[in-house]
């Protein structure tokens, strides 16, 4: 298990740090680091977390993280990490809020700069034109060194201060709870769920594979994921029922016993809870396109 909180991944030499993912799953730990992040997916398809948000990602995503935010993109194949297969394709940029100096962001000129910043702290997903421009932008950043680099960053930084085509990830009342032996013990968790979502899940199982009763663990998770378990795995299976809706084509019926529900009345009630409309509905708004 890696661990938690790693090393700046920015050398000390350098501004910021843009590069390639080119891997068989991107890195499915449950971690956070003192970095802004800006994480375009390229190739790849899964499970994303994010702060206490949980949500299917493809290509085309692109997120937004603050520092100390915990994250992870858990890919659909991460069983065969080992074969070295690149199922995943990405572009990361990492920077520090000071990579331009100690007084910028303090002027007047800056003030939607500190506000963006601010909204990262629980992550943001850009959607629509912004985020297909937001992708041109980071591509050609890979490109670029030296000033001519700093110059593009700050053009990127600029861009995502003006959209108004984003999305919140994480609550209003979410805050980052975790030590580092608490993120091994919630990947442990998010991995179980993973594994094993289209069953009925029993709350001792997670019980024992945290050396908690039942009581303690509902308690701990819901301090440490800011919902209930039964809450969280419900997003689970809905996230993989939205993916079977779209790319898989099944009809609602199938995706709702293919994602781990009993009743049709159940998974209607919980799809509309969590994505604001009826399955069919989602279905249908994604097949315009």
């Amino acid at each position: 298990m890696k661990s938690a909180l790693q090393k700046s991944p920015i050398p000390e030499s350098k501004a910021y740090l843009a590069r390639t993912l080119n891997e068989p799953v991107f890195d499915p730990h449950w971690h956070f680091h003192s970095e802004y992040q800006l994480f375009l997916v390229l190739n790849g398809s899964g499970t994303r977390f994010i702060g206490d948000s949980v949500k299917p990602y493809k290509a085309g995503d692109i997120t937004f993280t603050g520092p100390n935010l915990p994250h992870l993109w858990r890919s659909e194949h991460a069983h065969e990490q080992e074969q070295n297969i690149a199922w995943s394709e990405g572009v990361v940029i990492y920077f520090h809020e000071n990579f331009l100096g100690d007084n910028l962001l303090q002027t007047d000129e800056a003030i939607r700069l500190r506000q963006v910043f601010h909204k990262s702290l629980r992550g943001i997903e850009f959607t629509n034109k912004t985020a297909e421009t937001l992708q041109q932008l980071m591509l050609e950043l890979i490109q670029m060194d030296g000033f001519e680099g700093i110059l593009h960053l700050l053009k990127i930084l600029d861009f995502i201060s003006q959209t108004k085509e984003y999305a919140i990830l994480a609550s209003p009342g979410y805050t980052n709870t975790l030590r580092e032996a608490d993120t091994q013990r919630m990947f442990s968790v998010y991995a179980y769920v993973m594994k094993n979502f289209k069953r009925k899940i029993a709350l001792a199982e997670l019980a024992d594979l945290t050396n908690m009763t039942p009581t303690s663990f509902s308690r701990y998770f819901k301090i440490h994921a800011n919902k209930s378990f039964s809450e969280f795995v419900s997003e689970i299976r809905i996230g993989h029922a939205c993916k079977l809706l779209i790319e898989q084509k099944m009809n609602v019926s199938q995706a709702c016993y293919q994602s781990g529900f009993q009743t049709l009345s159940n998974f209607n009630k919980q799809f509309k809870a969590i994505t604001n409309r009826t399955p069919l509905a989602y279905k249908k708004e994604y097949e315009v396109y």
